[in-house]
């Protein structure tokens, strides 16, 4: 780790706005308060805005350690930053964030990649290692393989080379086994005597390639003895395997015996790991220590590792004891033994009825921890009406509406997502939504009969029920409240006669009709809804004037 006297220069690099993605990189170690990305000035939005709009970051999974700044809307560092946690040797380090924007409701994707600087130094499985060489009977170019050193950053901060103190006897070979690997020989160049020097100290520096660089180093404690002259041999220094993740414990993967040409007890050979395996990974495995089979002792998953490097010993029984060794590689085979999984990141419901097709419902999130096939996930909507699913990045879903509602034909829809991977056989999920409808104002009040004809004697007594109209609304709550209000009256004179209840539709008599001066009357009634905007019906109340003898 860096001492307090180095300073961290923070360099923030944004990227371009593409399709609703935005880009930063950030480097790890970054100080709390660094301002990663200027999410306004990306989005199109004004900074005070932002903060009314509730901008905010919905995690997946465990939580980044970046927020929104809710005063200037920027994105900033809110916690320790450290790339190897994150990501471990995975390059690059990319963390998938969503942010929301509401009123209206908007998701931008951020993908923020936390670059490695050279804050870890390499660091050896063991600060001392001995090593017993027989005198004489070890040739010059005799090879005694060495652990190597590990660097947790990545990149040409783990880059590594190899020095040995200055020794006559010694030298160091180098070679690298693959991109991520160095193969590390100690080499005998002269003759060793046991009378002259019975302890040989050496120390081996492992450098990374940061600027500056950081070592690690191990101390080789050579002890020069007499005995047994030919260590046991393996016929390959790497072996490589592969092993589906669904093996069962007890499963045989390896058999591969070392030959010693010595005789008698110097040829019995005892097999283990090197000291060089986590002791995590040989709880995984067991090895026989007669016949060097190796079988698994736990279950595998490739989820979480890949791949084992598993260094065996083969040691002979002489006095003193010598080994061989070799690699086995172990490749975990990825089996589809993980369902997807499908997540609600934001629900916006009730629904209006009048909401336009292509209204943004639900925004969900589908993932599945395979690999390949096993973990491409295909989504769909049950029933296909009147919503669909739209992604425009993998793994990210928007709920949408397809087709116009209307609240008094179904008033509540049982939505499933079905999630389904490409493994065989697949794998399912399934996630539920329920989605009311809010009323809108959609419907006019309409009279159960558009013309009401009535008959009153000349005499009817003032207070008289003349008619009661009714009309229905089938919207709900205030769209579905109504009043009555007669709009016009055929003779005028009718006006000062009639007096119509706004609640009830009831018409009553409030003065004297008389046949000798109108026969009828017509009068104009309107029904009308208290939505916004409200929503009117009309019936007409034709009444006929009776005659009596008066």
């Amino acid at each position: 780790r860096w001492g307090p006297a180095v300073r961290l220069v923070v360099l923030v690099q944004t990227w371009a706005l593409v399709s609703g993605q935005v880009r930063y990189s950030v480097p790890e170690e970054a100080k709390v308060g660094t301002v990663v990305g200027r999410l306004p000035q990306e989005l199109g939005v004004e900074a005070g805005d932002a903060e009314a709009r509730r901008l905010r970051v919905v995690w997946q999974g465990r939580r980044a350690s970046v927020e929104v700044s809710g005063a200037s809307g920027a994105l900033v560092v809110s916690s320790r930053l450290d790339r190897e946690e994150l990501c471990g040797k995975s390059a690059p380090c990319s963390l998938r964030l969503e942010l929301l924007l509401e009123r209206p409701l908007r998701v931008f994707h951020v993908e923020l990649e936390v670059t490695d600087i050279n804050d870890n130094a390499p660091l050896f499985p063991a600060a001392r290692k001995n090593i017993s060489i027989a005198e004489f009977t070890t040739l010059p170019g005799s090879r005694f393989p060495l652990e190597g050193a590990s660097d947790a950053d990545i990149g040409a901060n783990a880059q590594l080379s190899y020095t040995l103190s200055p020794s006559e006897h010694f030298r160091l070979e180098v070679k690298n086994k693959d991109e991520n690997k160095n193969s590390i020989v100690l080499i005998l160049t002269k003759p060793l005597d046991r009378e002259t020097v019975p302890v040989h100290r050496l120390v081996v520096t492992a450098s990374d390639g940061g600027r500056p660089s950081l070592t690690g180093t191990m101390e080789l404690v050579i002890t020069v003895l007499d005995a047994n002259d030919n260590a046991p041999q393996f016929n390959q220094s790497v072996y490589k395997v592969q092993l589906p993740e669904n093996a069962a414990p007890g499963t045989v993967f390896f058999q591969q015996t070392a030959t010693d040409e010595d005789e008698g007890i110097n040829h019995e050979i005892h097999y283990s790991f090197s000291d060089s395996v986590p002791a995590r990974v040989q709880n995984l495995f067991v090895i026989d220590t007669k016949s060097g089979e190796i079988r698994t002792a736990g279950e595998l998953d490739y989820e979480d590792v890949h791949s084992y490097d598993l260094e065996v010993e083969a040691r002979d029984k002489g006095t003193p004891p010598l080994s061989g060794h070799c690699s086995v590689e172990l490749e975990v085979l990825d089996v589809n033994d993980n369902a997807p999984e499908v997540w609600v990141t934001s629900l916006s419901v009730p629904v209006p009825e009048d909401a336009s097709v292509g209204t943004v419902v639900a925004l969900l999130s589908v993932s599945d921890r395979d690999s390949g096939a096993n973990g491409r996930v295909q989504c769909s909507v049950w029933p296909t009406s009147p919503f669909g699913l739209e992604s425009r990045f993998a793994g990210s879903y928007s709920l949408v509406l397809r087709e116009a509602l209307d609240r008094e034909r179904v008033s509540e829809y049982e939505v499933e997502v079905r999630a389904e991977d490409g493994g065989k056989p697949s794998l399912r999920a399934r996630r539920g939504l329920v989605i009311s409808v809010l009323d809108a104002n959609d419907n006019a009040p309409q009279f159960n009969q558009s013309v009401y004809k009535v008959q009153l004697p000349e005499n009817a007594p003032e207070g008289t029920l003349v008619v009661r109209v009714n009309a229905t609304d089938p919207d709900i709550g205030s769209n579905n409240e109504m009043k009555f209000t007669a709009i016009n009256t055929f003779p005028p004179v009718g006006l000062n006669l009639f007096i119509l209840n706004s609640q009830t539709g009831e018409m009553r008599l409030t003065g004297a009709l008389d046949f000798e001066d109108v026969r009828s009357f017509e009068i104009q009634i309107e029904a009308t809804d208290k939505g916004t905007p409200p929503l009117s019906g009309h019936c007409k109340v034709v009444l006929e004037v009776l005659d009596v003898n008066d």
